[in-house]
């Protein structure tokens, strides 16, 4: 599964990439390890990223302010992002004019550190065509003191050991900074020093950043990214590369993962994001080598052709090794907090989408809260649920806005009361649980209205109102706990929508008189449960619905029998 998010201006053929693959593929070769020295091949996957990064508008100007790419272990993003710090340093790519018929760029007459160089690269009419930076200055940033990390070991070799080292100064590459023959330098650089040499960066690889979750890590990553806003014309950008985070350790990967789904999902505005990530389906039985094989060759994609993809199986199959981290590591997946109610690859697993007509049966679950607490205000959620086969989707989930946005933000109850008249228009809904704290008078007048209509009710006299608090909380856990096994046993699908899935994923395990119960990770977090809650009560409601002969024909085959 890959999850891309681009522009809406985004074409492909419009880009600074195509000569720039290129380039690397002709002065540039393999940097420490097995292969050192032998010259680049671009796999299809990473000369389509190399393209989509140097993607420019119509007025030339680049799409991208940031780009992140995410890949399992081993799969060589380090190395890529050496790569781009060479063409960064060395070749033209910032946009200059708009290619003529038979134009055409030769090293030989441009000017190359490879002595006699035979690269030429044709441009088509109306190609962007690019210049140098003028007196670039790159860095790499590593994790850990004392060490200039993989990208810039990378690029220290090729300066030293490839072709391009034929052509630098004396001295000029080495291992704690590189002057650049025409001006500029590239600098590794770790928490301790990246705020201490102006701040005047045309790019900057954030390498690994599923590991910046240290403070000083994290003020490292905001201090050199503010930096980047200095140099306009040099159109400065940043490179992120990561292996799939720990959820919850609020790592600069995490983070960034949030801003994706944001942007996804229309909350946020003015990002100039690049996101590329590639993990495993969810439902891979650990258990079925013929599986987990076909799991890792679609993960690593082209490069699966050169990993030793035996040894992998070994390691998953390795007792010694926590299968979690081997579905975060090898398979790109992400795995959950020690106490989170329900697994990302669980939760996953489940994702079929499906259309629900007018036709067919449903359940309605609200959840909401009126109350800002400390200036956060909770989410309302509204959940369908398809009778016939517990298929879960979003109907309107309502959450504070990030920045200024939500500064007085507070539940929209009007626009909640249309929307859940709207669905009772638009869907024969036969039952709804609703959680009335802070919604009585809402509530009131959603039985008046509809509550003789429904065929599944949760009291005589109160039709919708379910308490998740209060003296019923022995219903409450029975009630997770059916939602939290129907998940696990397949028994029920949603269409992956994003709300829901962030609120299911924040939903984390505690112990109450009655059993287990979810609550947020901490009463003040921004990470809502809201259509967690709203989900259990929709899917709550359809059992009752079924155990009522309600719409008991299904085609719907459960994941553990099929």
């Amino acid at each position: 599964m890959r999850e891309l998010i681009r522009s809406t201006e985004h074409d492909r053929d419009c880009s600074l990439g195509f000569f720039i693959c290129d380039w690397i593929e002709h002065h540039c070769v393999h940097g420490p390890g097995d292969v050192a020295g032998l010259p680049i091949e671009l796999d299809a996957e990473f000369a389509g990223f190399i393209v989509d990064c140097y993607a420019v508008g119509e007025d030339g100007r680049r799409l991208y302010d940031s780009a992140f790419m995410s890949r399992p272990k081993g799969r060589a993003k380090s190395e890529l992002a050496g790569f781009i710090v060479l063409a960064e340093a060395l070749t033209n790519v910032r946009f200059d004019h708009w290619a003529e018929q038979g134009e055409s760029y030769s090293c030989a007459s441009q000017g190359c550190l490879v002595p006699n160089c035979e690269f030429t690269f044709q441009y088509e009419p109306g190609d962007p065509v690019g210049h140098m930076v003028v007196e670039p200055v790159i860095r790499c940033l590593a994790t850990e003191e004392g060490q200039a990390g993989n990208t810039y070991d990378n690029v220290h070799f090729n300066l030293t050991m490839g072709p391009l080292a034929a052509g630098m100064p004396r001295d000029g590459a080495g291992l704690t900074r590189t002057f650049l023959p025409g001006g500029g330098e590239i600098v590794p650089s770790t928490a301790s020093n990246s705020s201490k040499d102006g701040g005047k960066e045309t790019f900057v690889v954030f390498d690994e950043t599923h590991l910046y979750i240290r403070p000083e890590l994290k003020r490292m990553y905001s201090t050199v990214r503010r930096n980047l806003a200095k140099r306009k014309q040099s159109e400065p950008w940043s490179l992120e590369t990561s292996t799939m985070y720990m959820p919850g350790e609020k790592s600069v990967a995490e983070e960034t993962h949030e801003l994706a789904k944001a942007i996804a999902e229309g909350k946020t505005k003015r990002q100039r994001l690049l996101f590329d990530h590639r993990e495993a389906d969810a439902d891979i039985d650990l258990t079925n080598e013929d599986e987990v094989r076909a799991g890792l060759q679609d993960v690593y994609g082209p490069f699966a052709e050169v990993m030793d993809i035996d040894r992998i199986i070994s390691e998953i199959y390795d007792p010694r090794n926590d299968p979690q981290d081997s579905r975060r590591y090898y398979f790109n997946q992400p795995t959950s907090s020690r106490d989170a109610w329900l697994s990302a690859v669980e939760w996953n697993a489940c994702m079929k989408p499906s259309e629900v007509s007018k036709r067919d049966e449903i359940t309605l679950g609200f959840d909401g809260s009126r109350k800002r607490s400390r200036g956060v205000a909770d989410a309302t959620a509204l959940i369908g649920c398809r009778v016939s086969d517990g298929h879960l989707f979003e109907i309107k989930v309502w959450e504070q806005p990030d920045g200024p946005a939500g500064d007085d933000w507070e539940v929209p109850a009007a626009e909640v009361d249309f929307e859940v008249r709207k669905a009772f228009e638009d869907f024969n809904v036969v039952g709804m649980f609703a959680d009335p704290a802070k919604w009585e008078s809402y509530i009131a007048g959603w039985e008046a209205a509809f509550g003789k209509k429904l065929k599944v009710k949760s009291t005589l006299n109160h039709p919708i109102e379910w308490w998740m608090t209060g003296n019923r909380s022995y219903l409450v856990v029975r009630a997770l706990e059916q939602f939290q096994n129907a998940v696990v046993d397949g028994e029920l699908t949603h269409n992956g929508d994003r709300a829901l899935t962030r609120h299911i994923l924040n939903a984390r395990r505690r112990i109450g008189r009655s059993g287990l119960t979810i609550a947020k990770e901490h009463p003040d977090s921004r990470n809502k449960i809201d259509a967690a809650i709203a989900a259990t009560l929709a899917y709550q409601a359809r059992l009752q619905a079924l155990s009522k002969g309600e719409a008991t024909r299904s085609t719907f085959v459960p994941r553990r029998i099929r």
